[in-house]
């Protein structure tokens, strides 16, 4: 199968945990990769944001990055990309018109739209993947929400139009079926874990005498390192490791390193926190493996592949109930959820893991089962695949290449 996969502000080739660079990225490279393994032929279209890259990347795997021109050449918020959507898909229906994909997957809201514009008059048909939805970023950021304020109707109008959504938890599903989605044009396909990297048996970094808690993600608010802290104070044999971010040079011009420092320091925990700034990919498994437990703890997560990783390495997980996070943590056998924003309930579930290692023990290796048995990239392909055979074959029995939704 020939697949287009549209990403417009997350390229497969960004490093993680630089600004608007986190799981999205990870999760169109890996599953890119993936595919490629299984014979299909896939293409991902990402806007140019450097002068100086090609139009064409063949990456290792065996799938090619496109950039596209749209907008400046430079780096951007992804919040101001919309006004270049426009261009973004002229360029998309040019590519297309001459090598034609048998399906395009768009991810995250903006692709959502220009994979629309470009597909529509192609009769492609169009899978999207939101990634994050702009209603629940809305609920719980409030006023501090960055989206602008067409968010949330385009991600209503694409949700309806694409021929299939794939949505990667089932409090996902919950949310788009309120802005209209009809259920049965909605497949549920969670983000995966690469094991060969994440294993259970590799190094573990050095550490010292404290019991370890290793968190990672990039640093803004909503993530809830500040909870982590607080929930310090009541487990004074604990560290906390953070993870993400700008490299560790420059995390004193990072305004949210500086505010989870001074957090620290007001708790009288600031010599039990460490921030290690960006890790590179291949140092975070023995960081993981260092853990006596990994801890998440956002507001809000749409999916969360941290959790994966470290249920992969067979460490216990401690996360907040929060979108995705409540489908791959099985409270009490693969680790322990505890209420989003309260750092007693927090403390206590830190006391309960790391003061009893036969029950962190039992909580890793059924998270390593769990992952190996579902949550492989493999598998996530093999399901991917089958969401796109959903709307090809409708479109073959309607003697047309368009899908259901179009």
């Amino acid at each position: 199968m020939k697949i287009a996969m549209i990403s417009e502000h997350a390229s497969p080739l960004a490093v993680l945990g630089e600004v608007d660079a986190g799981g999205q990225n990870l999760h169109v490279a890996e599953l890119s990769a993936a595919l490629t393994r299984r014979g299909h032929e896939v293409s991902v279209y990402t806007r140019r944001d450097a002068p100086d890259l090609p139009e064409r990347v063949e990456v290792e795997p065996g799938y090619t990055v496109v950039h596209i021109d749209a907008g400046p050449a430079r780096q951007l918020p992804k919040d101001e990309l919309l006004p270049h959507m426009g261009d973004f898909a002229r360029r998309l229906r040019g590519h297309w018109a001459h090598e034609r994909p048998e399906v395009a997957h768009a991810h995250f809201w903006m692709s959502g739209l220009a994979g629309e514009l470009a597909a529509r008059d192609l009769k492609l048909p169009l899978a999207q993947t939101f990634h994050a939805l702009g209603v629940v970023k809305r609920r719980h950021q409030g006023s501090a929400d960055s989206s602008p304020p067409e968010r949330i109707g385009i991600e209503r109008v694409v949700g309806r139009a694409a021929d299939r959504v794939i949505a990667t938890c089932s409090d996902e599903v919950f949310e788009l079926v309120r802005l209209g989605v009809p259920r049965a044009r909605i497949s549920v396909v969670p983000c995966g874990v690469d094991l060969d990297l994440f294993d259970q048996f590799g190094p573990a970094a050095p550490r010292n005498h404290r019991k370890r808690l290793v968190s990672v993600g990039r640093l803004v608010p909503r993530k809830g390192f500040d909870l982590i802290i607080s929930a310090l104070v009541a487990t004074p044999d604990v560290e906390l490791v953070i993870a993400g971010g700008p490299a560790e040079g420059d995390l004193e011009h990072d305004a949210e390193a500086r505010r989870l420092r001074a957090h620290a320091q007001r708790h009288g925990v600031a010599d039990r926190v460490v921030l290690l700034g960006q890790v590179a990919r291949k140092d975070m498994p023995p960081l993981l493996r260092s853990a006596d437990a990994v801890v998440c703890a956002p507001w809000y997560e749409p999916f969360g592949i941290v959790p994966l990783e470290a249920m992969s390495c067979a460490r216990p997980v401690i996360a907040t109930a929060v979108g995705g996070l409540t489908d791959t943590v099985v409270d009490g056998v693969t680790g322990v959820l505890v209420p989003p924003r309260e750092p007693e309930a927090l403390a206590k579930a830190i006391r309960q893991v790391t003061g009893d290692p036969a029950f962190a023990q039992a909580l890793g290796v059924a998270g390593n089962d769990r992952v190996t048995a579902r949550y492989g990239w493999d598998r996530i392909a093999a399901d991917t695949v089958r969401a796109y055979q959903r709307i090809t074959r409708v479109g073959a029995a309607e003697g047309a290449v368009v899908g259901e939704g179009r």
